[in-house]
C-alpha cells in the first residue's frame, strides 16, 4: 500500500511545539506524525493542501544524535478520555515530554484503534473484559485477531524527515523487529512503563505474559498486592 504526505502545520501543545505532518494511504486513511527538530525532505506546496506528492527517500545522512521515536496506535478512550483500562494516554504524554526534552524526534500516531480492530469492536471487547476475560481472549472470542496492527506506514513517514535510525520508545519487540526488517536501524530500545494502576494491571500482565511485551515482572498495585 502506498502512502503520501498531505500537509503540515505547527502544533503548540502543553508539552511544547511540534511540527504536525498528515499522511494518507490509497484508501483515504489518515495518519499523523508529530516531530521536533527534524528536517522535512519534501514539503507540500502551500497553495493547495489537498495536493499530494509521493514521499521521497532522504538523501543525506543524519549527522546529529539519533532521534527518539515513538510508534503510537490511536486509542480514543486512553488518549482523549483518560481511560484507566490501559496505559495509552500516559505513554503518549510521556513520549511527547521526552521528545521535547531531547529536542530531536517524532511520534508516529497511527490510526488503528483497538490494536487494529476498530472502536466498536474494541468496546465489545471491553464488555467481555468486564465479565472477567483478558484483553487477548476478548478479541479471540469476537473472532478477531489478538493484534491486527500493521506498521507499513512507518517507513515512508520516517523517510519524509530523513530518518533511517532511531532510539525507539517501546515495550513491544514486534515494533523493533518490524523497523529492523524494513531497513530502519533501531540503535536502542527505550522502555516506557507508565500509568500502571489497579484498573490496568491485569491488562499489562496479559501483554507481558501472553503477548511478549517487555515489562517488569511485578506491578505494585493494590489489585496485585492483594492477590
Amino acid at each position: 500500500m502506498s502512502y503520501q504526505f498531505i500537509t503540515s502545520a505547527k502544533l503548540p501543545t502543553r508539552h511544547g511545539e511540534f511540527d504536525l505532518h498528515v499522511f494518507e494511504n490509497e484508501d483515504g486513511q489518515e495518519h499523523v506524525m508529530l516531530s521536533v527538530g527534524l528536517p522535512v525532505v519534501d514539503p507540500l506546496p502551500e497553495k493547495n493542501a489537498m495536493q499530494t506528492r509521493p514521499i521521497k527517500p532522504h538523501t543525506k545522512s543524519i549527522e546529529s544524535s539519533v532521534p527518539l521515536v515513538r510508534i503510537h496506535s490511536e486509542c480514543l478512550t486512553g488518549d482523549a478520555f483518560g481511560s484507566l483500562k490501559c496505559d495509552c494516554g500516559p505513554q503518549l504524554n510521556t513520549a511527547m515530554e521526552a521528545i521535547q526534552a531531547t529536542g530531536y524526534g517524532a511520534i508516529l500516531y497511527l490510526r488503528q484503534e483497538g490494536r487494529g480492530i476498530g472502536l466498536t469492536n474494541k468496546i465489545r471487547a471491553y464488555a467481555l473484559q468486564d465479565q472477567g476475560h483478558d484483553t487477548l481472549d476478548a478479541n479471540l472470542m469476537l473472532g478477531l485477531p489478538a493484534d491486527a496492527r500493521i506498521y507499513d506506514m512507518c517507513g515512508p513517514m520516517l523517510a519524509h524527515v530523513g530518518v533511517d535510525e532511531v532510539r525507539l520508545i517501546t515495550n513491544n519487540p514486534d515494533k523493533v523487529s518490524y523497523l529492523t526488517d524494513n531497513g530502519i536501524n533501531v540503535v536502542e530500545r527505550v522502555p516506557l512503563v507508565v500509568g500502571v494502576n489497579d484498573s490496568n494491571a491485569d491488562y499489562l500482565a496479559t501483554k507481558r505474559d501472553r503477548m511478549g511485551h517487555l515489562l517488569d515482572k511485578e506491578f505494585y498495585t493494590k489489585a496485585h498486592l492483594n492477590k
